[in-house]
């Protein structure tokens, strides 16, 4: 009986551990995400621009898809590695320089 108890004992404990590292992965990513907007709020420039190339997606009546090129689009993104303001990240719309639009 005593092995039951030492393996029973070992999964609580390693379930504490699970539990420790879980609540200290969110705190460093809740402390990396106010870090970064705290950090966007003290620059000078925090927005940028970026041109974005349309692609319109036609579907034909054979099942195929056409697809046309449209105009260029500025897009405004946050200097950030998180999205901030109601804004993508420059990094990611670096990225997806072409957004494909469905008709």
């Amino acid at each position: 009986m005593p092995a039951v108890f030492s393996f029973a004992t070992k999964m609580q404990d390693l379930a504490r551990l699970l539990k420790r590292i879980a609540i200290a992965a969110a705190a460093v990513l809740i402390i990396w995400y106010v870090g970064d907007y705290l950090s966007l709020k003290l620059r000078r420039e925090p927005l940028s621009n970026i041109q974005i190339s349309k692609l319109y997606a036609v579907p034909q009546k054979d099942g195929k898809t056409s697809y046309e090129p449209g105009e260029l689009e500025t897009q405004t993104c946050v200097n950030s590695m998180f999205p901030h303001m109601g804004y993508n990240p420059c990094w990611y719309v670096k990225r997806h320089t072409t957004q494909q639009v469905n008709l």
